[in-house]
């Protein structure tokens, strides 16, 4: 599918970039209503639909992400022909919407098992307690009476058991604000062509609800602690939600870092979307809690401004929003 750069006369909206692992604009428009049909059908009713990027040989998951969607992408529209396209360069990213798309051929761990651990066959522990609720009841036995409420979601673990060598591992993709799914699914039930179609609803990737609203409070949690034990935490991301945060000054050497970002890139051909590691970036938690933030304050008399503007259009008995 041709891809253009964007021009006054494009009009452009986020939409599907991946539906059930695979790439949107090679689906067929037969496939794409069949995929949109199922949405249809009660969940506990559909036929089990597999999970590409956790499959492999010998082994299929089934897709639990509700809808399906494992990206999105933003398409353009040219006003005038009405052809759609997709968006060229760095504007134009997949971004990742569900975790599980990071799985593919198991790369990530094979690439943080080589930098962090030195093997790059590590063995995967998922789901370990590392927060617990004391119990107030008198009990000799700590184990007992406690309660795991927070948890590392996924730990690499360094395949000689005779030194306990391992780093934890956090996977975020990025929600959206605006429109549901739903909105295109329906559309896309009336399809009659291959054409690709432009995106029914009005959408975006909510960098900032998944950066500093989820991500920085689990990495403020856990890497204190993690720094005090020597170990490290990788986040996973992709291109396009690296490059919405800010400057994030590095460290010389996996040893000097708390964190180490490992970003991911999608390779695009005829046969479809294939994950590629991109580059690894090595950093401190104030740091990354500064990248996170993403911003500066403004100066006292643009808030201001703000403020007038804003009591400017209110109308009585209205909040001003």
């Amino acid at each position: 599918m041709p891809s253009n750069r964007r021009s006054s006369n494009d009009r452009c909206l986020y939409g599907i970039g991946e539906w059930y692992g695979r790439s949107f604009i090679r689906l067929s428009g037969e496939e794409r209503r069949a995929n949109a049909d199922l949405q249809h059908i009660p969940k506990r009713q559909r036929p089990p639909i597999p999970c590409p990027p956790r499959s492999f040989e010998g082994m299929q998951a089934i897709c639990t992400k509700e809808g399906g969607v494992c990206s999105i992408r933003p398409y353009q529209e040219d006003v005038d022909t009405g052809l759609v396209t997709t968006v060229l360069g760095n504007e134009g990213q997949l971004c990742t919407t569900c975790p599980y798309r990071f799985y593919e051929q198991n790369m990530i761990v094979r690439w943080i098992g080589d930098t962090i651990l030195g093997n790059p066959a590590p063995s995967i522990v998922a789901e370990v307690g590392f927060l617990a609720r004391e119990d107030t009841s008198d009990c000799a036995d700590t184990q007992v009476g406690r309660e795991d409420v927070g948890r590392i979601d996924h730990v690499l673990i360094h395949p000689d058991r005779t030194f306990l060598r391992w780093c934890a591992v956090e996977m975020q993709a990025v929600y959206f604000s605006g429109a549901s799914m739903q909105t295109d699914f329906r559309a896309l039930t009336t399809v009659s062509d291959d054409a690709l179609p432009f995106p029914a609803g009005r959408r975006r990737p909510d960098f900032r609800s998944s950066g500093p609203k989820r991500l920085m409070p689990q990495l403020q949690i856990k890497v204190p602690t993690l720094r005090r034990w020597g170990k490290k935490m990788c986040v996973v991301v992709d291109r396009a939600f690296f490059r919405s945060l800010g400057k994030m000054e590095t460290v010389n050497d996996v040893s000097n870092c708390d964190i180490a970002w490992f970003v991911v890139r999608y390779d695009e051909d005829e046969a479809g979307t294939t994950l590629r590691p991109d580059f690894v970036h090595l950093t401190t938690l104030e740091r990354a809690v500064e990248g996170l933030t993403a911003g500066n304050p403004v100066s006292l008399s643009i808030f201001e401004q703000r403020i007038l503007h804003k009591i400017s259009r209110l109308l009585p008995g209205q909040p001003i929003e």
